[in-house]
């Protein structure tokens, strides 16, 4: 039996997204329940990647199957593709599985030519109309299938709106657009060698060709990667019956959310051209009216639009991106998708839909992307600073951002990877300038609406972003816009406010961000579900208060050396390592203790009695002491310039040390527990530490059980000679305060040998914390800060590895070894603790991995606590519903 690659709208469901992708999906599932969609069928996923299995060619099977649902689609609609008295034309779209909006490309009006557009100047009694339609087609079919640039025929547009005195294309005449059309057809016989083709077949075939090609454009893969979005899914086509925007002034298109994708307020939002084409709503060449504007222009089509997208809304049970055309005062629906918005308008329209019993709590968690928590953490515009406001434009994306004006989007991506901030300044984007706004700290344009690609692109990236400021007057060619009598040039510092679409001249100061009762209600709902524990990884009281106030369950990591980078504290662990006898060592170390046990107290008291895992330390002892280099140079100048003896011997001393110190390769040398194995007294004085500010603590009423982490640990023996020191102080201290101590003591599992020795070393421990970072490292055998710096960026760009392994974790290498380390230490302690406490412990996909695994807490940085209690109650929900489909763990 043959493969079935085409389906008609009528012939599948919403269940089919994988093969018929998001969009033919959707266009099936609204053509089931009785909305008016233009009639068509889509070109299945499969279809695409038997087309680059076969190294991009149509297969004759699916040639042949187009063919035939060409054929439906003409019995249809009563019209046929090329026929000059009735012509067919259609819309040929891409749709990808999951929504990637703007990144690959449509061609609309296909099966126009010379005879064609006669016919439907009869037919419509509307010439205008119909050359205008013509005109589009061939500039779209030109710069999609041809790959000339658009450049070409926006200039000769310019050229002839400027010779006729024309302030915009609904001024030209048909008349006008036949010249057009024969000097467009003129730059397509210049540029490619080749008139423009005329047979609709022949334009439909390779139109289909170039939709498949741009599954792998630049900004499409550039937007799956962003995204982790999976490069094999390939994309679906959607070939539909065409309707008109462009037919006059009962007609038009827009682009309408059911809800507001800034803020979530419930409310019919988006835009609309009156006598328009879709593609001039969403490419940002015309600033289009707001929806509201709508109900005066054309009351009835408003009215049924209202009603439509409240019946999407509550059939897909979120909030709807839709797409419409009106053609002479008739409704047509041509897309929905689940819109793309804001944190801020995640949270409330998850929040609100619970409310108006559109969905439950669960489906409201599941609703929201942890990853998109982070936007609202971070700092906002000063209000009480003084602002020197230079412009206004629509309030696109919300969010501030200081940065320096840019361009041009391949200057942005530049500065951006030598550290500088900059803001994306330009008439409008297009999908081409994505890797441009991802480099910015934020976007502005000069045209262009709130759907426009600007506003969509930069919401679904948390950046912020202002649209049609048109008093922006901008000059490519000079580098510089214009404000009235302010010129603001390359270089030049502003900021702006997404939120209130606000542009200011320099730098403002920022203000920390405050979460909202919606976002404290959404989470309170995340912690009743989640059955793993949200730690934070902090070091000192004020981190410690942050992960309080953002609703950690503890402290997952607390790293002592962190302690003893304080300024005022460096000559004293400089003398400690510099000593020459242990006399003097343990002088530097008696001096050093009191202020690691205010550390410790200061922490305890903070947390009251949330658990604290302390680890002990870690790096080399070289990281305290100067750069080499630098004390070379020190060394060299102070004997040219005959310095005091003293002195002198001061810097030669310590610059021996350091040679003395100085390893090969730091990571794998003289580090953690080994440094410990032989100088013991390091451990000792940090364990006393701790116990004697327990037991002061404890005597204020604050109940105190710390968790002692021995770092680095890939032998038993080191962990067992580690906890035997441990114990010992506590006794010691024990018998100093007189007080009883309830402490565990475990290990940091971040090597390999420690993962595969698990149960050795379980039965030393009464907890793992899993070191991903350096057990990422150690497996993987990448230095972090080298290969992050020099290949890893090309091997995800080039898919040698789907993602950089130090912030999504090596499920298939590094994650074995975790799955390793938890079932043999649980094999040999059943009541052994686990957990994970590097970078992956705020990521979702990781979180998720370790939830199946059964840990019980994450831990991460303070910032990201909130995105990981989401990720952590998704992570419950959705191993429930696996278990209910019956679903394995690893699919």
């Amino acid at each position: 039996m043959d493969k079935k690659f085409v389906f008609m709208f009528d012939q599948a469901g919403s269940s089919e997204k994988e093969l018929l992708g998001g969009k033919g999906a959707n266009l099936a599932e609204m053509t089931r329940i009785g909305l008016p969609v233009p009639y068509g069928f889509t070109i299945s996923t499969a279809a695409c990647n038997a087309y680059f299995e076969a190294g991009q060619v149509i297969s004759s099977q699916v040639e042949m199957q187009v063919i035939e649902a060409l054929q439906t689609l003409e019995a249809k609609t009563g019209k046929r593709l090329g026929d000059p008295t009735n012509p067919l034309l259609v819309s040929v779209r891409s749709g990808a599985v999951h929504s990637m909006p703007g990144m690959m490309d449509t061609v609309l009006n296909l099966g126009m030519n010379d005879e064609t557009v006669e016919g439907m100047a009869e037919l419509t009694n509307n010439s205008r109309f119909a050359y205008d339609s013509y005109r589009r087609f061939i500039q779209m079919f030109s710069n999609v299938v041809l790959g000339l640039d658009n450049y070409y025929f926006e200039r000769h547009l310019e050229d002839t709106r400027e010779e006729k005195g024309y302030h915009s294309d609904t001024e030209l005449t048909a008349e006008d657009w036949k010249q057009v059309i024969k000097e467009f057809k003129t730059i397509v016989l210049t540029y490619t060698k080749k008139s423009f083709p005329e047979d609709p077949r022949e334009q439909l075939f390779l139109t289909i060709n170039a939709v498949f090609d741009s599954w792998n454009n630049q900004r499409a893969v550039l937007y799956r990667r962003l995204h982790h979005i999976p490069g094999h899914l390939g994309t679906a086509v959607n070939i539909q019956s065409m309707v008109f925007g462009n037919m006059g002034e009962d007609s038009g298109t827009g682009v309408a959310f059911t809800r507001n994708p800034s803020t979530g307020e419930s409310e019919l939002y988006g835009e609309y051209l009156i006598n328009a084409q879709g593609e001039d709503v969403v490419a940002g060449i015309r600033t289009p009216q707001p929806i509201a504007s709508l109900e005066q222009d054309m009351p009835d089509v408003y009215q049924q639009l209202l009603e439509t997208c409240q019946l999407l809304e509550n059939h897909y049970q979120d909030m709807q991106d839709i797409e419409f055309t009106v053609e002479s005062g008739k409704l047509f629906i041509l897309q929905t998708r689940t819109g793309k918005r804001t944190a801020q308008a995640a949270i409330r329209i998850a929040v609100e839909m619970v409310r108006e019993n559109i969905m439950d709590k669960r489906h409201a968690l599941l609703r929201v992307d942890p990853d998109q928590l982070d936007q609202l953490l971070h700092h906002r515009i000063d209000p009480e600073h003084n602002l020197t406001k230079l412009a206004a434009g629509l309030p696109a994306s919300p969010g501030a951002a200081t940065g320096q004006v840019v361009f041009d989007a391949d200057e942005a991506e530049v500065l951006s990877k030598d550290g500088k901030k900059v803001i994306l300044v330009r008439p409008e984007t297009t999908p081409e300038d994505i890797h441009g706004i991802v480099a910015s700290q934020a976007t502005i344009t000069s045209r262009g609406g709130m759907t426009s690609h600007a506003a969509v692109v930069a919401r679904g990236m948390g950046k912020a972003c202002i649209c049609g400021c048109e008093s922006l007057k901008i000059n490519l060619d000079s580098k510089q816009f214009n404000v009235e009598s302010t010129t603001v040039k390359h270089g030049d510092t502003i900021t702006i406010d997404g939120t209130t679409g606000e542009i200011f001249l320099g730098e403002i100061p920022m203000i920390e961000p405050e979460l909202s009762d919606e976002f404290k209600l959404l989470l309170s709902w995340a912690d009743e579900e989640t059955k793993m524990g949200v730690r934070a990884n902090a070091d000192n009281s004020v981190d410690a208060q942050k992960a309080l106030e953002f609703g950690a369950v503890g402290i997952g990591l607390c790293r002592t050396e962190h302690m003893f980078m304080d300024s005022s504290r460096i000559p004293t662990v400089q003398s400690m390592i510099l000593s020459e006898t242990m006399e003097e060592r343990k002088e530097a170390l008696d001096k050093l203790l009191p202020m690691q046990q205010q550390d410790f107290e200061t922490i305890f008291e903070t947390m009251q009695g949330h658990p604290i895992t302390i680890r002990l330390l870690d790096p080399p002892l070289h990281e305290f002491l100067p750069d080499k280099e630098d004390l070379l140079i020190e060394v060299t100048k102070l004997q040219m310039k005959n310095a005091d003896a003293s002195e002198l011997q001061e810097k030669q001393n310590i610059l021996r040390k350091v040679r003395l110190l100085e390893e090969s390769n730091p990571m794998l040398g003289l580090r953690g527990c080994r440094l410990a194995m032989i100088h013991p007294e390091i451990y000792e004085m940090q364990v006393k530490a701790i116990f004697n500010a327990t037991a002061n603590v404890m005597k204020r009423g604050i109940k105190v059980k710390p968790e002692i982490m021995i770092p680095l640990v890939s032998h038993v023996n080191e962990l067992k000679e580690m906890r035997q020191l441990v114990n010992q102080m506590a006794e010691q201290a024990k018998d100093e305060t007189g007080q009883e101590f309830d402490y565990q003591i475990g290990t940091m599992i971040e090597t390999p040998r420690a993962a595969l020795t698990a149960d050795q070393i379980a039965e030393k421990a009464d907890f793992f914390s899993f070191g991903t970072n350096d057990l990422t490292q150690t497996t993987f055998g990448y230095s972090r800060d080298d290969a992050e710096g020099k290949f890893l960026q090309h091997y995800v760009e080039n898919n040698v590895l789907p993602r950089n392994p130090f912030v999504s974790l090596d499920q298939e290498g590094v994650g074995k070894l975790v799955e390793s380390g938890v079932e043999l230490g649980r094999k040999a302690n059943p009541v052994l603790k686990t957990g994970i406490c590097g970078e992956h412990g705020g990521e979702k996909e990781s979180i998720q991995f370790c939830f199946d695994l059964g840990m019980d807490y994450v831990s991460c940085s303070p910032f990201r606590v909130p995105s990981a209690r989401l990720a952590a109650a998704q992570a419950t929900i959705r191993n429930e519903q696996r278990k209910a489909m019956k679903v394995p763990q690893y699919n």
